[in-house]
């Protein structure tokens, strides 16, 4: 049983699921992605998305016309398996279409590139045997892309990245929920202060850069939250 936790991004509010793997992801319609094709390889039975996200799977889906192949969806940070701000991390970002034949794949591809329901679609020519799309959110900290600023009242899935990331290095958000408060704001500046950088409670472009250079990958610790 999965803990799945979704920002709605209509009420700014984090919301709580409890779903088996064969069940449908919230919010999807007529089963078209599972908790499981969602999970992917990542070992985690705790979760994290957007709405809008599946609501974007939802069009695409309907648009398509026809099942759509997931290969990569949700990774934990620690996990690895991606660049160290990827959307994937955030539960905003999908890679499908690597088990399907180039013919359909192509159709997939223009269906996609052509829905105008996704913020970003990665070249073919990065990666001409899949297909990356992402509902990514928010403008990026730093110049390069990657993930938004986050402070102090902020929500969603980009706070859990950031709680998960704080936990996994022993500092303590008192959960993980999503929500940007007093504990989370007091461990990101304890991090800030241990390695150096400006003590401001804030996460931009060198607290993460910071935070996921020092997690990615790395696996999970005694005090990361994984229920």
């Amino acid at each position: 049983m999965a803990r799945i936790l979704v920002y709605n991004n209509d009420t700014n509010r984090m919301e709580t699921y409890y779903r088996g793997e064969s069940e449908a992801m919230p919010y999807v319609t007529n089963r078209t992605l599972t908790v499981r094709e969602f999970k992917g390889s990542s070992g985690s039975n705790i979760l994290w998305t957007e709405k809008r996200v599946m609501q974007a799977w939802n069009s695409q889906r309907y648009l398509f016309g026809a099942p759509i192949d997931v290969g990569f969806a949700f990774k934990r940070p620690y996990e690895g398996g991606h660049g160290n701000q990827s959307q994937h991390y955030a539960g905003t970002a999908f890679d499908v279409g690597q088990r399907m034949q180039v013919t359909q794949r192509n159709r997939l591809r223009n269906s996609i590139l052509s829905s105008g329901v996704w913020s970003y679609v990665e070249p073919a020519s990065l990666t001409p045997t899949w297909i990356h799309m992402d509902k990514r959110r928010g403008t990026p900290a730093c110049s390069t892309g990657g993930f938004p600023l986050i402070r102090q009242g902020s929500r969603g899935a980009y706070v859990c990245v950031a709680q998960d990331n704080l936990n996994t290095l022993g500092y303590r958000t008192g959960g993980l929920d999503g929500v940007f408060g007093q504990q989370t704001y007091n461990a990101v500046k304890a991090y800030q202060k241990s390695v150096g950088l400006a003590v401001d409670g804030i996460i931009g472009c060198n607290t993460w850069r910071s935070l996921q250079e020092s997690v990615v990958g790395t696996g999970k610790t005694s005090t990361t939250i994984t229920s």
